[in-house]
């Protein structure tokens, strides 16, 4: 058909052009003009030109309706027969059985039944479809009731835990304070609830202003390390169907609350009592306990210090890391908060010690009003530099390219996978990733999977059997559906390898093109 199409419009260019030339020729006679006579008749002479035919089809997919030959063949699992149609698994046991791969690794396949067995089923049971309606929103209030009285019995179990105490043993939270970030976190607890304690006798003694704004700076840093004590103790809780992924990023959380009460209560708090020295100074009392004091906070400070970066150091060597780079991405955020609180609670201390100095030196208490707007401003650098990379790890943060580059190599190398596309991996915190990427799969290499597991003399008399369109139906179907499976444990395997060589992957969503 497209041959006769393209001739017959040849046709019609070769026609309109002679038209055209014709037309020229009268309009010529009526206005002679030798060259312009001369240029037709040589356009006449010369070939017809004809112009390409561009012929565009397009596909029109025309949607096909499934009917009862169709839907009657899908399958249903046995927990949903009993619950949508009100079954008893005794009423299973009389249908056809057929044996499923299982979507879950390293799950053995379970049965299904026909979906059309089971609707037969439910009608000899119940007699009619309405009867089935009514059994339904029956067990449906019913549901609701036991959900409402579940939760009432869970609100009093509650009650009775925090009135006599929970006595379920939580070895799991209380070994994470004995290494790692919680460890670092114990000490620093510990360490500024002793210096606070001193700081604030000195500056009742002294009234400086810098050993006010230091007492206020490690009560602050008492409070904010409570705060990431209990980050780091949610963190470790057990998933739930309310939270698939855990609760990893409570450490981020209570590190970004740990960094707006840096600003609130120690900047604050600081710059205020700063700002009032200005406006009022005042005389100050002996500053030698003052010294002593600050002296004993410097040494342990960076004790506290010393630790956090060690931890550090250690931590950014098992990633492969820089210790810049690790700090400054915040892999390990409740250590990161130890490190920043107590290098600006040892420059505090300098700075603090310094002003007072100046003081004592020449008798003006100004000075030490401008070594608390100092501290002050400190703090407020160190807390800006806490909600900012905490809020962009809670955001949603890529892991290394590096670590990219490696999961995406491996699903790449792999014979059965053609390309991939829209690859995301996540950091989840505590050194858990999410990977998700979208998979095209060469359909050849997947068929011939399949085909090495069958026996070729029995499938090519299933071929020869073949007779009417729906002997060739069934066939198809049969087979179609077992590629469908060795698809799906296709992408089942690559998951389990990307888990196997990279165990920090622990969730992997691979979608099929």
């Amino acid at each position: 058909m497209l041959p006769g199409l393209a001739a017959a419009a040849a046709h019609r260019c070769s026609w309109s052009s002679l038209c055209r030339l014709r037309l020229r020729c009268r309009a010529a006679a009526c206005n002679p003009s030798d060259r312009q006579a001369e240029g037709i008749g040589t356009e006449l002479k010369a070939p017809l030109k004809q112009e390409p035919l561009q012929v565009r089809v397009k596909a029109v997919l025309k949607k096909r309706e499934y009917g009862s030959k169709y839907t009657q063949n899908n399958f249903i699992t046995g927990v949903r027969a009993i619950n949508e149609f009100c079954l008893k698994s005794s009423d299973l046991e009389q249908l056809r059985k057929i044996r499923r791969r299982s979507p879950h690794e390293d799950t053995e396949s379970f049965t299904v039944y026909l979906r059309s067995d089971v609707e037969a089923k439910s009608l000899e049971v119940w007699g009619s479809p309405e009867a089935l309606a009514r059994e339904k929103k029956l067990r449906k209030e019913a549901e609701i009731e036991y959900r409402e009285r579940l939760f009432r019995n869970q609100k009093i179990l509650r009650e009775y835990r925090d009135f006599l105490g929970n006595t379920k043993p939580r070895s799991r939270t209380a070994s994470v304070f004995f290494k790692g970030p919680g460890k670092v976190v114990m000490v620093a607890i510990c360490i500024n609830g002793l210096n606070c304690f001193f700081k604030f006798l000195a500056w009742i003694y002294t009234g400086s202003a810098s050993m006010f704004s230091e007492a206020i700076h490690s009560l602050s840093d008492t409070c904010n390390q409570g705060l990431l004590a209990l980050g780091i103790s949610k963190s470790v809780q057990t998933p739930d169907p309310s939270h698939p992924y855990g609760f990893s990023n409570m450490r981020y959380i209570s590190s970004l609350i740990s960094g707006v009460g840096i600003f609130m209560m120690g900047a604050g708090l600081s710059w205020y009592h700063g700002v009032m020295g200005l406006l009022h100074p005042q005389p100050i009392e002996s500053l030698l306990w003052a010294y002593c004091i600050l002296a004993g906070s410097l040494v342990s400070e960076g004790a506290t210090l010393l630790v956090a970066v060690n931890e550090l150091r250690r931590n950014a060597r098992a990633k492969g890391m820089s210790f810049y780079k690790y700090v400054m991405e915040s892999r390990d955020p409740s250590t990161n908060v130890i490190l920043l609180e107590d290098t600006a609670a040892v420059l505090g201390v300098i700075i603090a010690a310094t002003c007072m100095g100046l003081t004592s030196i020449t008798g003006n208490p100004l000075y030490d009003s401008l070594g608390s707007l100092g501290v002050g401003t400190l703090l407020g650098m160190v807390s800006a530099f806490l909600i900012y990379t905490n809020t962009e790890a809670l955001l949603g943060r890529s892991i290394q390219p590096e670590q990219v580059q490696r999961l995406t190599e491996l699903l790449e190398n792999d014979p059965s996978v053609r390309a991939i596309h829209d690859v995301k991996a996540t950091d989840l915190g505590l050194g858990k990733v999410r990977f998700k990427a979208e998979v095209d799969f060469d359909g050849r290499v997947v068929t011939r999977s399949y085909l090495e597991k069958q026996d070729f003399d029995q499938m090519l008399q299933e071929i020869q059997e073949v007779k009417t369109p729906e002997e060739l139906e069934t066939f198809m179907l049969k087979h179609g559906e077992n590629i469908i499976d060795t698809l799906g444990a296709e992408v089942d395997r690559l998951e389990k390898e990307l888990k196997k060589r990279n165990p920090e992957v622990r969730h992997v969503d691979l979608e099929i093109l």
